[in-house]
């Protein structure tokens, strides 16, 4: 029953879906989470629990990936238009060439999507390796669009990248370390063509956040200031220093503080400068990545937020670099970002449902009074019953666990039975529920108390791994926005963390967003059996997709593509079913032989039938269930 206190702002006070939604997501006046695909610009909206039914009408199994298209073509849009519009307003003399990441989300319907949206402002791609290399010169044909190429580089990679060079593509080989100059000039040579040079130094300026360290002297990748020069030099003395047109470095992912951004581009700035006036002619200076997504709504310094807007990023970047070059009087420089995260992690989500509950604290035992029964069965009975009478909470919660302590002890030495312990138990959580209810009441709450509703918490049980689908949840405590898709207009009754379904007691969500950090519980309504559940992981395009691993063997998950479309009746329509890994495919991947398995226990099932323990159509059965499941999605089916 709708509780007429709980409002629309309470859920979003709980959730703070408008700040980090970035627009795309907010709560419908119904209770239901909602997506604009297009943004706060455009009209349509849908219910994404409406998008949940039709996956289950089209009998799609849930846990599943949920691809928002619109979002990712809007934040293609985004960037390009405010780097366009920024540039106008500063008269900045060059334009915009961005470029798309690819290992930030190599899923060729995410790069399709971005190389089509990205088209008509001839927005590039970039990529670190010889498989994203090849999908990149597939993928990047627009003659116009910049590909850079980073990370390190054997001959078979510069060979790829010159053989897009003779297709005419603006392919830029960025020097990681130095002894990758030889190897692009000699295969330049062989091939007889002209390369495409960047040179990446290493900044002294470091990001803030998870990944600062990344930049800076100690950095992975980069020349330093008395490199950067021996290669103009080693350039120009094979007369090729006229091919080095860019100029790029990296200050870490996720920048949580615009001013380390200000103060690379100073010192980038001045690089790129004095670089010109030493007669090599740069075109394009490379910021690298670095653009943050507000994951928990804080706009702060913390490690999964940001205090800037992607205005203020483009607007630093643009006004630094322009007062810099107008100062040393070089020209305005092409401007290149390698934004990933902040282009894909919006578009996509993690739908699960809620499978159950384990709640530790359920009075589950009758613990009625018994002729005979232990004293200390009966004192906890009591202290259950008069704590309204004591002089504090905090003496009960004290005698409470005195008790339950003795009890236990009482049971290692044979003195009370498994049944009286169990009632003790019962009746200790039972008092922990009454000692938190009165917790608000009260002006002062005691420290050990201040942590009851966490201790009271339950678990929630979801269809999904975290290890697959959530795996920066799991490896560097990235906080994950997560919400309830339909009942916002419901006041939850139950506060509680999140478990997958792996065997891995790591396979938890207990860090949720906060805007004052972090809490280790997420409020949640009661589960009814009747009524499946669905929450929703957000802001999982980046990353996610492409590092989770197959931990118990849980594969890929089902994927929907959904558009917006003003003409449909719900406002959107499913474009595409990519289904996810069956077990069959996963065990494959790990060197199995899935029909030898089969053969093996179709064999095993045959020596039954002839010994008469198994009747012949039975085994049938047995045969077409265990040839059935290695076919099966790897997920619960409840």
């Amino acid at each position: 029953m709708k509780n007429t206190e709980w409002t629309i702002k309470d859920a979003e006070d709980a959730y703070h879906v408008s700040k980090w939604g970035g627009g795309y997501f907010q709560i419908a006046d119904n209770g239901d989470l909602t997506v604009r695909p297009n943004g706060v610009d455009d009209g349509i909206s849908f219910s994404i629990k409406d998008v949940v039914d039709e996956i289950k009408a089209l009998n799609i199994p849930f846990p599943a990936v949920v691809r928002f298209q619109d979002v990712l073509r809007s934040q293609v849009k985004r960037i390009n238009t405010c780097f366009r519009q920024v540039i106008e307003e500063a008269g900045y003399e060059g334009r915009y060439s961005g470029v798309y990441p690819v290992k930030v989300n190599q899923m060729r319907e995410v790069v399709e999507e971005i190389v089509d949206a990205g088209s008509k402002y001839d927005y590039g791609l970039e990529a670190g390796s010889k498989p994203e290399l090849l999908s990149v010169l597939a993928y990047n044909t627009n003659k116009n669009a910049l590909t850079v190429l980073n990370g390190y580089k054997d001959e078979e990679y510069i060979r790829l990248a010159m053989l897009g060079r003779k297709l005419k593509r603006k392919i830029i080989v960025v020097i990681e370390k130095f002894s990758e100059l030889k190897l692009l000039v000699d295969t330049a040579k062989a091939m007889d063509v002209e390369p495409l040079i960047g040179i990446r130094g290493k900044m002294t300026v470091k990001g803030r956040g998870k990944w600062e360290s990344s930049s800076g002297d100690r950095a992975k990748f980069g020349l330093s200031t008395a490199e950067i020069i021996r290669a103009v030099q080693y350039l120009r003395s094979e007369k090729l220093d006229h091919c080095i047109k860019l100029f790029h470095f990296h200050i870490g992912s996720q920048i949580t503080d615009i001013r380390s951004v200000k103060e690379a581009i100073q010192e980038g700035g001045r690089i790129y400068a004095k670089l010109y006036q030493m007669n090599v002619p740069i075109e394009y200076f490379d910021v690298g990545g670095g653009l943050g997504v507000d994951y928990d709504g804080s706009q702060s310094t913390n490690d999964s937020s940001m205090n800037y807007s992607i205005v203020e990023y483009a607007s630093d970047i643009v006004y630094g670099l322009k007062q810099i070059c107008d100062l040393e009087d070089v020209p305005h420089p092409n401007i290149v970002t390698e934004s990933g995260r902040a282009i894909t992690a919006h578009h996509s989500c993690i739908i699960t449902n809620v499978v159950g509950e384990i709640d530790n604290t359920e009075e589950s035992l009758d613990t009625k009074k018994v002729t005979g029964e232990h004293i200390l069965v009966s004192n906890m009975r009591d202290l259950v019953d008069m704590l309204d009478e004591l002089s504090s909470l905090q003496e009960g919660y004290n005698d409470a666990v005195q008790l339950k302590d003795d009890a236990i002890n009482a049971f290692k030495l044979g003195v009370i039975s498994l049944e009286e312990r169990a009632k003790v138990e019962t009746l200790y959580w039972k008092l922990l529920k009454k000692i938190n209810d009165k917790l608000e009441e009260e002006d002062f709450v005691p420290e050990e108390l201040q942590g009851l509703d966490e201790v009271l918490s339950a678990q929630y049980l979801c269809n999904f791994s975290v290890f697959q689908s959530a795996a920066d949840s799991w490896a560097i405590d990235q906080l994950l926005p997560i919400c309830p898709i339909s009942k916002l207009d419901v006041r939850p009754s139950k506060n509680c963390s999140l478990v997958d379904i792996t065997c891995d007691s790591d396979g938890k969500i207990d860090k949720f967003i906060d805007l004052d950090g972090e809490r280790k519980t997420i409020p949640i309504h009661k589960l009814n059996p009747d009524e499946p559940y669905f929450l929703g992981i957000f802001l999982t395009g980046a990353y996610q997709d492409v590092m989770g691993d197959m931990h118990n063997l849980f594969g890929r998950l089902n994927e929907v593509h959904v558009y917006g479309h003003d003409d449909d009746p719900q406002d959107f329509y499913i474009e595409e079913v990519v289904k996810g890994s069956s077990a069959e495919q996963v065990l494959s991947t790990m060197q199995y032989n899935p029909e030898y398995m089969a053969f093996t226990i179709k064999r095993s099932i045959d020596k039954e039938i002839s010994k008469g323990s198994i009747n012949p159509r039975e085994g049938v059965r047995l045969i077409d269930f265990y040839e059935d499941c290695l076919a099966g999605y790897t997920y619960l089916k409840k």
